[in-house]
């Protein structure tokens, strides 16, 4: 296609307005007339021409170097790629009209090949939408995406260009989100200040009355309560925003992925505490928990569970109390994955509250499809829930309704998660017992199951985590007793001299109290054997 550069004066004739052209006399001068650059690009889809060009260039050489880069441009997109070609000669037309940069030869290049635009600067909002709109992931989980983009990311560094996204902002995002959780404390505070104050003003008289007024319509125009931005969600924004710009390296439309290399306050997860009876009693004083994670002692366990014995959903806080089974696991079972006679159920579905909103699903991960053995004593309890289940069909006649469920609602409808869980906190408030969430019942399963010297493998496989050592950082406090005998055998394995004195001299105590227990013994059946031979008076 042709091309060329050229001088080109502006000059205009000051009565008609026309460029004077070659007609004008100070054309000769070298430091008065510009270089120009065209290039003929390829004709549009219905035939008409277009061209690249560009003006203002002091030397021919300047416009041959923008003319060389065109061309380089074109020259991209093969002789048989015809989608190419003509996506290059828009961006040039479109370069050519917005007199804007020439892009650069390799990374148009680069974009081409990814399918990507080849013009126009992405932002990371939009290319989050665009990574958001992809993802085939469960609802719940798309929904902690969207609250982590629309919440946090969008608001601090959606209008940013993707391509120049930088270790640096995201610092000072984190940064930011810190600073808007210690403004959040001290709002929270003073409104809490503000409340307890009104508190304290007398109702009565008249004078009372427009102080609490006043005071009421301060705090209506504080802040509302609000919850920060804690370490395990600021994680989860920085996985969130991490995972998208991975998809966006796949792509091929970055090189670096600066979420992988900004450092964040790290979460501790808390440890599994069992309920001793120190705590308890702490607890009884304080009403404060130990861990937001606790354990019942088997004692413990026993107790509640001899407590809802009569509950119609006894047979479901047994299971979970020896198998494990998460809640939605529990809620979801089948009977038809339930195979009493086997001593064995599968864990194939489960309901998932989204909201207030309950829609059956199958297990998140590949280790949460899991076969589960079950015990005589559980087998028995969940038979004895059957034939109850199978009364309330007959009673309830055509209104039942047949889900399949293991456990159901009165009517055989689902159970909703939410209702289950607060059902259970007021069995335990009621039991008398230190409060523990329904989820560490499930805790209980392990802790009890590491106590029975079960290997961390089968209970991992049991919980249907993916791998062990998310039982072992979860469970590494257990039953105080295991512990102590852990210890007790660890310690035997060392020689110690004083121990093997002691150890002596401990052998030697019990065979001297031994032989006087026996002569001892043996003096009584001597005396008891003269008195009887003694002859009567």
């Amino acid at each position: 296609m042709k091309g060329s550069t050229y001088r080109r004066c502006s000059c205009r004739d000051p009565k008609t307005g026309k460029e004077l052209g070659t007609a004008c006399p100070k054309r000769n001068s070298r430091s008065h007339c510009t270089y120009s650059a065209r290039q003929e690009l390829p004709p549009r889809e219905d035939g008409s021409r277009r061209s690249f060009g560009r003006g203002g260039f002091e030397s021919r050489k300047a416009a041959q170097a923008d003319l060389d880069h065109v061309r380089a441009l074109l020259c991209l997109a093969e002789s048989d790629d015809p989608e190419g070609t003509e996506l290059i000669a828009a961006m040039l037309a479109e370069v050519s009209s917005e007199r804007s940069p020439l892009p650069d030869v390799e990374e148009t290049k680069r974009r081409l090949n990814a399918g990507q635009d080849l013009i126009g600067s992405l932002t990371v909002s939009e290319w989050l939408d665009r990574w958001l709109a992809g993802k085939r992931i469960w609802k719940s989980g798309l929904n902690r995406y969207e609250t982590d983009i629309r919440v946090h990311l969008k608001p601090r560094i959606g209008a940013r260009r993707l391509d120049r996204l930088r270790v640096s902002h995201l610092s000072e995002m984190f940064t930011d989100i810190r600073e808007a959780n210690a403004q959040i404390l001290e709002q929270n505070a003073q409104r809490r200040s503000a409340i307890d104050d009104l508190a304290t003003v007398p109702w009565k008289g008249s004078e009372n009355r427009a102080r609490r007024k006043a005071m009421k319509a301060a705090i209506d125009a504080m802040p509302p309560f609000r919850r920060i931005t804690g370490p395990a969600t600021r994680q989860h924004i920085k996985a969130t925003l991490r995972a998208s710009l991975n998809e966006a390296i796949g792509q091929q439309i970055l090189l670096f992925n600066p979420a992988g290399h900004v450092e964040i306050d790290p979460v501790r997860k808390p440890k599994a505490l069992v309920w001793t009876d120190e705590r308890v009693a702490k607890w009884e004083q304080t009403g404060e928990k130990p861990s937001p994670v606790m354990v019942w002692t088997p004692e413990q366990t026993g107790a509640f569970l001899d407590f809802v014995s009569a509950d119609r959903l006894y047979a479901m806080w047994h299971l979970i109390a020896f198998r494990g089974l998460r809640r939605g696991d529990a809620c979801g079972q089948p009977w038809s994955e339930t195979n009493l006679d086997t001593h064995f159920l599968t864990v194939s579905t489960q309901l998932v509250q989204d909201g207030w909103e309950v829609e059956a699903s199958e297990p998140k991960t590949d280790s949460g499809y899991r076969v589960v053995a079950l015990d005589d004593d559980t087998v028995g309890v969940l038979e004895r829930h059957r034939k109850q289940q199978d009364a309330d069909r007959e009673e309830w006649g055509s209104a039942w309704v047949e889900t399949d469920h293991v456990f159901t609602q009165e009517n055989g409808t689902w159970l909703h998660p939410g209702k289950v869980t607060d059902l259970f906190e007021r069995l335990v408030s009621t039991s008398g017992l230190p409060p523990i969430r329904l989820h560490d019942l499930r805790h209980g399963a392990a802790t009890l199951m590491l106590a029975g010297g079960i290997d961390v493998k089968i209970v991992s496989d049991t919980l249907g985590h993916s791998d062990t050592r998310i039982t072992r950082d979860i469970y590494q406090s257990v039953l105080p007793h295991v512990g102590k005998n852990a210890a007790e055998a660890t310690a035997k394995l060392v020689p110690l001299q004083r121990r093997a004195e002691a150890e002596q001299a401990a052998r030697r105590a019990a065979k001297a109290a031994k032989k006087a227990k026996a002569k001892a013994k043996a003096q009584a059946a001597a005396k008891k054997k003269g008195k009887a031979k003694r002859p009567k008076k």
